[in-house]
């Protein structure tokens, strides 16, 4: 019994350093939206990941817009179409690549209402995300902070 405590005890730090390593490797979380011409943090968007693998990004709060404080997509069409962008979908079918990117996904830019495709990349320590928007081979890229 005492020899099973000792085991586990000694097994916890490395558990927990394993699940803390695995949580700077994916892009699942919080993050804060930087807007790439102006440099303000514009909103928070929440990153899940499905059980089949793909990442879906959804707008949990809005911070700053131009358009005021609930902003509606009014740019969109289909079921966005002037709803509000808080609550809303805006990342979706994004597959890992392996490692630290994931592509093949569409990306929506609410302020606009404009789809794109999309990728993303995880830079070095989990705390930066590289999300580009692109049409072709020319893409525009925001850098995200982690929250």
């Amino acid at each position: 019994m005492r020899k099973t405590f000792k085991t586990l005890l000694l097994a916890l730090p490395l558990c927990l350093a394993a699940l803390s390593a695995q949580a700077a490797d994916s892009a699942a979380g919080r993050w804060k939206t930087i807007d790439d011409k102006t440099g303000k943090v514009k909103s928070i968007v929440e990153i899940s990941q499905a059980a089949n693998g793909t990442l879906t990004g959804k707008v949990v709060e809005i911070l700053h817009s131009d358009k005021g404080p609930n902003p509606i997509c009014d740019g969109c069409e289909g079921a966005n179409r002037n709803k509000p962008v808080k609550g809303m979908t805006i990342l979706w079918n994004l597959k890992s690549d392996g490692g630290n990117k994931w592509s093949g996904g569409t990306i929506l830019d609410p302020a606009n209402g404009k789809t794109y495709k999309s990728k993303m990349e995880l830079q070095t320590g989990g705390t930066k995300l590289d999300v580009a928007g692109c049409i072709a081979f020319i893409c525009r890229t925001q850098t995200w902070v982690r929250e």
